[in-house]
Parts: C-alpha cells; structure tokens; sequence
C-alpha cells in the first residue's frame, strides 16, 4: 500500500530513536538527564531561545570584551619587545650554544637593527619600532616567556586560533562567544578582519567546528571602504525593508513548522538566526563600519591607511557590544620575514604602531579599557640567528630570521591585566623560554579567566566526550591578572 508518509521517509539517527518504541527510550534518557541537570545546558547550546543572548560567566568577569591584534606571520620578539644585547657581542659569530632546530637552517648571530629603549614608570624596554605603543607601556603585559609546539605556520596558527594544532576544533572567539553570547543582535558576535583576503589556513582560523554554526566568526574584508563591499550583500537592492520583514517572517513561519519534526537540530537553528541577523545588520552594521562617522581629531590620532581603518573599526564594534573582534595585519602571512628583516619589520610595525597607541588611548579615554581585553602576537616570533641561504626557501641575502617557537612575545592590556610588567624569559640570546614558560594553553587559560570561566568547566559535549578550548592543559598564570 503506498500513502503520502513514504515521500517523508529518510530519518536522522536521533528522529529514528525518538519514533522508534513510541519514543519511550528517548523519553527515559531525557529523564536521566533532566535529574543530573545536563539536559538544560543541552538545550541551551542547541539553541532554545535565541544563542547569542548574553549569558553570565562562571564568576565576575574583568573583561566583556576582546580585541586580538595577529601579526600573521610571526613577528621577531628580539626586535619588538625582547631587546638581547648580547646578540651584538656575538654578530656574525656562532652562538657559545648550539642553535636550536627550526624548520630552515640558520648560522651566525643576527643582531636587532632596532634600538631599544625604556619608557614608562615601569622602565620596561621596547624597540623603536613601537615606539607609540611603548608609550602606554604601563598599561600593557610583556609576556617575554611564551612557547609553542612547532615551526610551522599552519599548526602553530591553528594552535593560537584554536587550541590544537592537528584536529578541527572551535576557536577561541566562538568558544568565547558560545559561554557569553554578545550584548547587540544586530551585529554578529565574533568578526574577523583581514585586509586583502584570508590569511594561511583561511576561515579555519576563525571556525565553530562542532559548536553550532551561530558561532562562527563574520569575516570581513577591510581592504574596501565602501559598505557594499565590505560586507557582501548587506543590502537589497530590489526588495523594501518591510517586504523582506514580511518574507522573512513567512520564512520563519515554514522553519518553525520543520523544526517542530527536528527539535535540538543546531545546523537547522544557525541557519535561521543567520537570517534574522543579516536582516537586522542591514541598519546597524553600515553605520558601525564607518569610520566617516568619527571626529577628524579621532581620525587624525589613529592616522591613515587599512591598519588605522581596522584598527578604529574594532573599537566602534566594541562599544556597540562586539563581544570578540580578531584584526589580522593582512592576506597570507605578511610578518614572515625571511628576507630583508630590518625593512620589512619597518614598514609592517608603521602601518600599525600609531593607531594601536591610538586604540590603548581611545579605550582608555571611554572607560573601556578595563572592560576589553586587548592581545598582540603572532603565531610563533623568529630566531636570533640569521636565516641561511636555501633555494626556494628565500632571497638568499642572510637578512633574515626563521621561525622560531620555542621562545617568544606577546602583550596584553585592560581587561583585568596588570600592566606596566615583563612576566617571563627568553635565554641571553633569545632562543627559548627559560623563566616563568608561557604555553598557548596557559595563556588561553588566563584570557578565559579574565572573561569570567573556569577553562576545565567551559566545554561543550561532542562526539562522546567532553571538549574544551585547552583540551587537557593549561593553567591560569596568576601574575598576569591585577
């Protein structure tokens, strides 16, 4: 006998359990789970109500907000904020110890051909590269101690982004954004900017992985000025607001009726938030990606080009409720030196030096500072001693460094940091961390921390077991926080 139901035949392995028996063997393990409290935190994550309403940390949280300023690439700590004098005594020498491996080879010591000096009541030293940001130097963490797993950029991003190197996992700002929510619905929660396209390892930098879609970051391609290009699609050219409105709710209407038959369904749940914001982004997101809008005083201090441009950008995002802003430096891995160090590094630090001042002083001036947390780094920094010629590795002008993840820098401000101190050490040349060591786990421990979590608790169940952003690691570096 053939009947209408044949046509809706094809069942998920969670609709076959709830049918099959009259569903009484779901109904019991939704039971169990009610009594142990799971299954609220179940549908929580599923997305019963809106996902990225904001919702309370662990504990009292120092920061609501983060700014992550990548140096994709890897920028050189004894050139920024790592000054090693006794890289001079040995220039063109081999070092008294043996160089580590890295992932090319590399020779005699290479002296920064930066000048170091100190700045602030804290006296700490930074290079003239940075010379604006080292004004706000008491504001700011120097983690001179921080080491990852390997030389490479694909492991050693997907590391930073996400907390392991290999397999696919959430980042950090849909892991940030999963436990918070954001504070506007009319703008996502997460945004990553990149002027000129993606960087190495492209939207996995900013991926949900398993977490439900909603928590993926937005990426936004800051190289364009004009909202249209900015932000593909973000108006209609042929429909009215209220015409969209009333499609949309229609839309929503059909989506209710299919998500009656798929309750819990995440991917179902994205798809329809993902609607609703593009919508609402319609209104507020041409009016807070442009820069236009600001005093000339404002734009003046963060000066010009695509770097001052993202840079003010995020701290307009911020200030309507942004919970987790990622600015790159640009496409592909712009700070990866191996050539022509002294150059580069130059021109890279002044596209960005004056408009992070800019920002530190910004935040600070409307009481945002202690309430965003501000990170600077890139994925690994570069080796003391100069890279050795390799065909088709590099130039050949033994100018550069190599990477180098066994000992590098980071900086951190507001949000609860204690500023104006140098945590941890490199050895005498800058190799390795050997004092106070500083792992990807430990510091995304600690930014956890200050957002108000327990990183142990933060965890979302996948694949038969429990998940977190530091996997099976990490500690909160107590020091780091005021």
């Amino acid at each position: 006998m053939t009947s209408n139901n044949h046509l809706n035949c094809s069942l998920t392995r969670r609709e076959l359990l709830a049918r099959s028996g009259m569903g009484l063997g779901l109904l019991g393990l939704a039971g169990v789970l009610g009594a142990d409290g799971l299954l609220a935190s179940a549908n929580a994550s599923a997305g019963y109500g809106n996902p990225m309403n904001p919702k309370p940390p662990h504990f009292a949280a120092r920061a609501k907000h983060v700014i992550h300023l990548f140096m994709n690439g890897g920028p050189s700590h004894v050139d920024t904020f790592d000054p090693k004098p006794a890289l001079a005594k040995y220039a063109g020498q081999n070092l008294p110890t043996e160089n580590l491996r890295t992932e090319r080879k590399t020779g005699a010591a290479f002296p920064s051909p930066f000048k170091f000096q100190k700045y602030g009541q804290s006296g700490i030293e930074v290079s003239e590269l940075f010379a604006n940001v080292a004004r706000h130097i008491d504001d700011i963490a120097v983690v001179r101690s921080m080491h990852a797993d390997v030389p490479n950029h694909e492991p050693s991003l997907m590391l930073m982004n996400c907390g392991e190197s290999r397999l696919v996992r959430p980042s950090m700002g849909s892991w940030v954004t999963y436990g918070l929510g954001t504070e506007n619905q009319n703008l996502p929660g997460f945004i990553a900017m990149c002027p000129g396209g993606y960087p190495i390892k492209d939207a996995e930098n900013w991926q949900s992985a398993f977490l439900p879609g909603v928590y993926q970051g937005t990426y936004i391609n800051t190289q364009h000025t004009e909202i249209e290009k900015l932000i593909e699609n973000v108006r209609n050219g042929q429909i009215a607001p209220a015409d969209q409105r009333r499609q949309l709710d229609l839309l929503a209407e059909l989506n209710r009726r299919h998500q009656q038959a798929r309750q819990g369904d995440p991917a179902l749940e994205s798809r329809i938030h993902s609607f609703e914001l593009a919508y609402r982004m319609q209104t507020e997101a041409a009016e807070a990606f442009d820069v236009s809008r600001e005093p000339q005083y404002v734009l003046d201090e963060y000066g010009p080009g695509v770097q001052a441009r993202q840079i003010l950008i995020a701290r307009r995002l911020i200030e309507r409720g942004v919970r987790y802003v990622q600015l790159w430096h640009g496409a592909g891995q712009p700070w990866d030196n191996h050539d022509d160090i002294e150059v580069n590094h130059r021109r890279l630090a002044g596209e960005c030096d004056r408009a992070i001042a800019a920002l530190l002083k910004d935040l600070k001036q409307r009481g945002l500072l202690d309430e965003t947390l501000v990170i600077w780094g890139g994925e690994f920094g570069r080796t003391p001693t100069v890279e050795l010629p390799q065909k088709g590795a590099n130039a050949g002008k033994i100018n550069g460094r190599d990477h180098n993840h066994y000992g590098f820098s980071m900086w951190l401000a507001g949000g609860g940091v204690k500023g104006g101190q140098v945590y941890g050490a490199t050895d005498e040349f800058g190799f390795q961390a050997v004092e106070n060591r500083v792992h990807i786990h430990d510091l995304h421990a600690t930014l956890l921390h200050l957002l108000g979590f327990d990183h142990k608790r933060l965890t979302y169940r996948y694949a038969g077991r429990d998940f977190r952003l530091t996997d099976v690691h990490g500690e909160v570096v107590q020091p780091l926080i005021a």
